[in-house]
Formats: C-alpha cells, structure tokens, sequence
C-alpha cells in the first residue's frame, strides 16, 4: 500500500478583496459619522431642559411646600443643600432637597432669580449655555421654549 501525500490548499484573501473590504467600511464610516456628530451638543442641551424645567423645580417646590417660599435669590440653589443663613430664615426646612449643587452640563452653574424677572410669582432658572455668556441664543431657560 502506497501513502500519498498530504497536501495542503492554502485559501486567502486577494489584495483586492482586502482592498474592496476597507473601502466598504470607509464608505459606511463616511455614511454614519455625520449623523452622530453634534448629538453630544443636543444631548447637553435636552440634559440642561430636564433639570430647568423638572428635576430642579420639584426640588425647589418641595423646599416651597415647607417652608411658603421659594429661597432668595441670595439664598440660592445653595439653599436646597444646606439650611439657608440668610433671612428669611426657612423654619421647617427638611432638606437637603438636592444632594449637590446642580451644575449645567456645560459646568456652569444654573442662574436663579427669585422672585424672576419673567416669572414674578415664583422664579426664573437658565442656563447660559455652551458659551457660558448669559443672554445668548444657546441659553436654557424656563420661561421661553
């Protein structure tokens, strides 16, 4: 009995077809990557919106709900962490309402105004934005969409 041989078939890509697969996935690339760009822009933005218009709010209302008022403008967002030393004096003051003091996703800290300049019942609340300039076309605020 006669043993032939064993040979071996080596199967591998062309220069070509590794040249043709870099192509597709740069041409996906080129495809996909402009969607995402600026998402990180709108997503601060929204992240800014929830906290002006829902999470800080509730926070100040409850600080209101005990106490009949909403802090000073003295007083602060820094009146829902630690019990305000500066009159009006909250007398049934059951925080802390917040756990740290709210910053915009810019770092920037929020803008406080009570009673507000355009909300006069209550307060007004902003963000200056990414270029941290209070008034610009980039600002957060609660009192326009």
């Amino acid at each position: 009995m006669k043993l032939k041989p064993i040979t071996f078939e080596y199967k591998a890509f062309t220069l070509i077809e590794l040249m043709l697969v870099v192509v597709i996935i740069g041409t996906l690339a080129a495809l996909v990557v402009p969607r995402f760009t600026g998402r990180a822009e709108q997503a601060r933005t929204t992240a800014a919106k929830a906290d002006i218009l829902s999470n800080i709010p509730l926070a100040l209302d409850l600080f209101e709900l005990d106490n009949g008022n909403y802090p000073t403008t003295e007083q602060g967002l820094s009146a829902l962490i630690t019990k305000p030393t500066i009159p009006p004096l909250p007398n049934n003051w059951n925080g802390p309402y917040f756990k740290r003091k709210p910053v915009d996703p810019w770092g920037n800290s929020y803008i406080y105004v009570s009673p507000g300049t355009y909300n006069k019942e209550d307060y007004d609340l902003s963000s200056s934005g990414k270029d941290g300039v209070e008034g610009g076309k980039d600002d957060v605020t609660n009192w326009q969409d």
